[in-house]
């Protein structure tokens, strides 16, 4: 992972295990939300053995870049590994999004996270280490569960769904 400085110019990396705790540093991550051709959002549920959020809904794919990896070819290869999807029309639509939330655990999430959006080439094959769950939804009606129940989904797509413009 990359770790940025509060200027937000990475500074150094480190493995994910050793980042992610009670005192998380600044770091580089990304999200991602997918489109059917029906124009549908993707939304998963996260693996219970995942670390921060275990089984909560959220976006299509979250992830973080390697050093000297582009956000892009990022994006596209954790799509690949969580989902089996392939992409077209990655657009960046949140470039400055940053956000910090804490779990129930207590596990600090603290990321400078730009936000994808993008057209799936099919249906996810999901790996179950990584999503528990997934469900094609209408857009609006996640925007408004992220609206009226926020505690449903994960906190940064509540903060990011905010940001959306729906399709």
């Amino acid at each position: 992972m990359v770790l940025l400085d509060d200027d937000l110019r990475p500074v150094a990396s480190a493995s994910k295990d050793a980042v992610h705790g009670q005192d998380t540093p600044l770091h580089l991550a990304f999200s991602c939300y997918l489109q059917d051709a029906d124009g549908r959002l993707l939304m998963t549920r996260r693996s219970l053995t995942k670390t921060a959020w275990p089984g909560v809904w959220t976006n299509s794919c979250c992830g973080h870049p390697a050093p000297g990896e582009p956000l892009e070819a990022a994006v596209r290869r954790r799509v690949r590994q969580e989902l089996g999807l392939s992409l077209s029309q990655l657009r960046l639509v949140l470039p400055d999004f940053r956000y910090r939330a804490v779990d129930a655990g207590g596990v600090v999430e603290n990321e400078v996270c730009p936000v994808f959006v993008a057209v799936a080439d099919g249906p996810p094959e999901a790996d179950p280490a990584e999503v528990m769950a997934w469900r094609w939804a209408d857009w609006s009606a996640v925007s408004a569960t992220a609206r009226a129940t926020p505690w449903l989904l994960s906190p940064w797509s509540v903060l990011q769904l905010a940001q959306l413009p729906c399709p």
